[in-house]
């Protein structure tokens, strides 16, 4: 059901909506497609940015594509047969939310430009009352679906400001200043600087990429489709129905080796120092590039030509992170020092203590506050002293081996049940209790407890900063993510 806003506008009234849904990325476009389809309840989805897409409208570095491969990556319920190869490039991805709008025609409720400033639960309406950029909503529920790798992280550099370079981050690209020729540094060796340096080592006259700590690297395998197997997939979805399947299979089987299990554990190291060991010849530079940490404690990485590019005559691998710039040079830990002319910052993303949290107040709190000791919720998706509210794609909602767009289907399927027990008991409030929260995060204690994750010597983005609790990934299979967290359970809540 479409929203209509021009009269609730026009009288400076809040516009009255079923759903809220904040955020038009993968989460946000599958929640409003299933919506959309159940043409029960009326939304918008609102989107501070000019276009949907999240982390692919905003990630344009050269190089960027996904680490899982595409068939597995995008909505099981909007099968894309025109994928042109195993692992897609960030604009197919882009390309692709953009047309699963066109596809399910949810222009009419997209609210682009229009960023949450505030929302705040009504006890005497039992709604939320949410300000925005283009005026204020009423919603019977809100839907946050912000993601984890929106806020760019930039670490601690003394005297960064005093650079004379141009300096960005790699999900804000800059692509008006051109790169040949000029001498730059990437900062960072995660998944996006393991993309990005073969591109800039092609146009820049150097590079030194600055390591803070060394990856595991798995050989890609990528390659285009066939024209062959495009026609297949065209032809019959069972055929993508059946490679999905086959492709969640294989990635399932790696959950033993990140519970610690043996031989898969060693098996999965053995496989990744060979690839270094058959890529990297140099002995020095094989021991700079050798993890000091547990496989899979940290995010694995997939590049064919990453340790190629750290040997070409033009790219130094400076094994320290870079820590203060002085007089516009470039001081590592080492205390090297580099004159560079641009710094290029792949260094993740703000994503344990997400900002938006600061701007939504339940019964008696802050988001933010509620989630001092780190994010948390029931299923990955209830809060308590948050009523008729759910988290897409946060607390615990990530995978360290599967695609997260399984994860995000099963939150989605969530929630439309707890939109049908509502749509039973049209007064009711929806409010998870405080002890099935503590439930929920004992078990995730559990089940991380012997993984890579919490014994693998490592920190990793997977861990609140503060608390060290790992709270942004389900530290278990993709299956276990379904069966302990897709089905609403009433008994749950108030």
């Amino acid at each position: 059901m479409a929203p209509n806003s021009t009269a609730a506008h026009a009288h400076n009234r809040p516009e009255l909506v079923d759903v809220l849904i904040v955020g038009a990325g993968f989460a946000g476009i599958g929640m409003g497609i299933q919506l959309a389809r159940r043409g029960r309840e009326s939304f918008v989805i609102i989107e501070q940015a000019e276009d949907v897409g999240g982390t692919w409208r905003d990630n344009r570095y050269p190089g960027v594509a996904c680490d899982i491969p595409a068939h597995l990556y995008s909505f099981s319920f909007l099968p894309n047969p025109h994928w042109s190869r195993v692992f897609a490039e960030g604009a197919e991805i882009h390309d692709y939310l953009r047309s699963c709008i066109r596809q399910e025609r949810l222009e009419p409720y997209l609210r682009l430009n229009c960023a949450l400033e505030h929302a705040e639960w009504s006890e005497a309406d039992g709604r939320w009352l949410v300000r925005t950029a283009q005026g204020e909503f009423s919603a019977g529920n809100l839907v946050i679906a912000t993601g984890r790798l929106t806020e760019p992280k930039i670490p601690p550099v003394q005297n960064l400001a005093e650079f004379r370079g141009r300096r960005w981050h790699s999900a804000r690209w800059n692509p008006k200043v051109s790169l040949v020729g000029k001498r730059v540094g990437l900062v960072g060796t995660g998944a996006s600087a393991v993309q990005i340096l073969p591109r800039l080592a092609s146009e820049a006259s150097e590079v030194v990429v600055f390591q803070r700590s060394a990856p595991y690297v798995l050989p890609r395998g990528d390659r285009f489709y066939t024209p062959d197997e495009l026609a297949d997939f065209a032809a019959d979805p069972g055929t993508i129905t059946a490679l999905r399947d086959e492709l969640f299979a294989e990635a399932e089987l790696s959950i033993a080796a990140r519970r610690r299990r043996h031989p898969e554990i060693d098996l999965l190291s053995r496989r990744a120092l060979d690839h270094l060991a058959t890529q990297v010849r140099d002995p020095r530079l094989r021991q700079q590039l050798t993890p000091d940490y547990e496989i899979g404690c940290k995010r694995i990485l997939f590049s064919d030509d990453y340790y190629a590019s750290l040997q070409l005559d033009s790219v130094t691998l400076e094994p320290t992170e870079l820590t203060r710039t002085s007089d516009g040079m470039a001081i590592a830990a080492s205390e090297q020092v580099y004159d560079l002319e641009v710094l290029v910052f792949a260094t993740g993303f703000n994503a344990t203590r997400p900002s938006i949290a600061k701007h939504i107040r339940g019964r008696t709190s802050l988001l933010s506050e509620r989630w001092s000791n780190g994010m948390a919720a029931h299923a990955s998706t209830a809060v308590d002293g948050f009523p008729n509210m759910y988290v897409l794609d946060g607390p615990n909602a990530a995978l360290g081996h599967n695609s997260a767009i399984y994860v995000i289907e099963t939150q989605i399927d969530y929630v439309l049940s707890a939109f049908d027990h509502l749509a039973t008991s049209p007064e009711t409030v929806l409010e998870v209790t405080p002890e099935a929260v503590h439930s929920s995060m004992l078990d995730i204690e559990e089940r991380a407890r012997d993984t890579v994750w919490t014994q693998g010597r490592c920190t990793s983005w997977y861990r609140d900063e503060q608390t060290g609790r790992v709270t942004l990934l389900w530290p278990d299979s993709a299956e276990s993510f379904r069966r302990s967290n897709g089905a609403f359970d009433i008994t749950a809540y108030r």
